[in-house]
């Protein structure tokens, strides 16, 4: 049997007035995933427990099959992971943004949506002015980058709020880093906003109509994961991934799995959807893994961006370019042809609601449809439709897993 895994990242939403009360994907032109889901087996998982901070750390986490609480590991140290740095072990790790704060309001998290050309060369010249023997940044993709606290334990304790939480708000004393630590890290947010006011690439950026780069912004913090079971030795499965975003990167790192670099895959709507697809089928049909891992991260941008139009875009898109090709792919590969059979599962990791522009823990909808797969009730792929069926993995939504892999005739 073969698998393939779509992660719609951020999709899932609740009912809009101006959708006719409808969310993004009721009102999505999703023909393949409707008809799946009317064909498979559709249910609702909590992918991130209660209490725990709602984000793609954990509920990644649990779509891959692993307990997001006795697997934890800090969003900081996957992403190093991602860029392949090793932590000692008195070093902490986190996300740190390149971002836009204009007269004390957060603009853009993501700093007008910088390329990682421009990005790179900021940060670049913040690492020669600020790394020390307590701090040292590393470029990373796009606004996202990491940095390195040596010495201060402390630091994973400290509280902090996603910038992308506070999109058009005002930073407050509330939302800048607070508890243990955070006077650290106070220090180095102004040392950095003090460097950007001199730095050329700003004043290119304003040249050309840009948004400046005024700060830095540190969260989501992370040590050395230790004990973590790679993905084969648990499933017997062979795994393989694509994705823009570094946080997958990284979970593929420590938990085993191969990383495909793919032309023309982006956070955005301009990502090249059919080549991931095609990535995954080729691997898949040349033997190289067994299971494989698509994850699209362009629905969760359009729901900070509070952008439905392009939020039911990108989910369209997944249809149309991935869905259709795995659909085709299934055909082929199905016992019925005499092949090793295919299964696939597609679900968001969380809900990013247009109304709230951040990451929310409601149960996600999930469909399993292949081989073996019997329906249970759905008459399409929606957050309610799933609800309707009955099967519901809460609050072990790591389970879901286990469904797709589950032992067959």
């Amino acid at each position: 049997m073969k698998y393939a895994v779509v992660i719609l990242d951020g999709a899932a939403d609740w009912k809009m007035p101006f959708l006719q009360d409808q969310t993004a994907l009721q009102a999505s032109a999703i023909t393949i995933l409707d008809m799946m889901a009317a064909q498979g087996t559709c249910g609702v998982a909590r992918t991130v427990p209660e209490g725990m901070e709602v984000s793609s750390n954990g509920a990644c986490t649990s779509i891959l099959g692993y307990d997001p609480v006795e697997n934890f590991v800090g969003r900081g140290a996957i992403e190093a992971a991602a860029q392949g740095i090793t932590l000692a072990p008195d070093e902490v790790a986190m996300r740190i943004n390149t971002l836009t704060i204009l007269d004390g309001v957060m603009t853009s998290y993501s700093g007008d949506n910088i390329t990682t050309e421009e990005s790179y060369d900021i940060v670049a010249r913040l690492a020669e002015l600020l790394n020390d023997e307590v701090f040292t940044i590393y470029p990373g993709k796009a606004y996202r980058h990491i940095l390195v606290v040596k010495g201060h334990p402390e630091i994973l304790d400290f509280s902090y709020t996603p910038p992308h939480d506070i999109s058009d708000q005002p930073v407050t004393d509330k939302t800048l880093p607070q508890g243990e630590g955070s006077e650290l890290l106070w220090h180095f947010m102004q040392a950095a906003h003090e460097a950007l006011k001199d730095c050329p690439a700003n004043k290119a950026r304003a040249e050309a109509g840009k948004l400046p780069i005024t700060d830095l912004w540190p969260f989501w913090p992370g040590a050395a994961p230790r004990d973590l079971t790679p993905f084969e030795e648990a499933r017997g499965l062979r795994g393989t991934m694509t994705s823009s975003v570094d946080l997958l990167r990284g979970l593929s790192v420590l938990f085993g799995f191969n990383f495909m670099e793919v032309d023309g895959v982006t956070d955005g709507l301009d990502n090249d959807f059919g080549a991931q697809a095609n990535a995954a089928i080729e691997a898949l049909e040349n033997d190289e893994a067994d299971l494989a891992i698509v994850h699209v991260e362009a629905p969760d941008e359009m729901g900070h961006q509070g952008d439905i139009e392009g939020k039911m875009r990108a989910i369209e898109c997944i249809d149309r370019d991935i869905m259709t090709r795995l659909f085709a792919f299934a055909r082929k590969m199905s016992v019925e042809n005499g092949g090793p059979g295919f299964r696939i599962l597609a679900m968001p990791d969380h809900f990013t609601p247009i109304e709230t522009r951040t990451h929310e823990g409601d149960p996600v909808p999930f469909l399993i449809w292949g081989d073996g797969i019997e329906a249970n009730g759905a008459e399409a792929y929606s957050e309610e439709e799933c609800v309707k069926t009955g099967l519901s993995l809460d609050p072990e939504g790591y389970k879901v897993m286990d469904l797709l892999v589950q032992a067959n005739d």
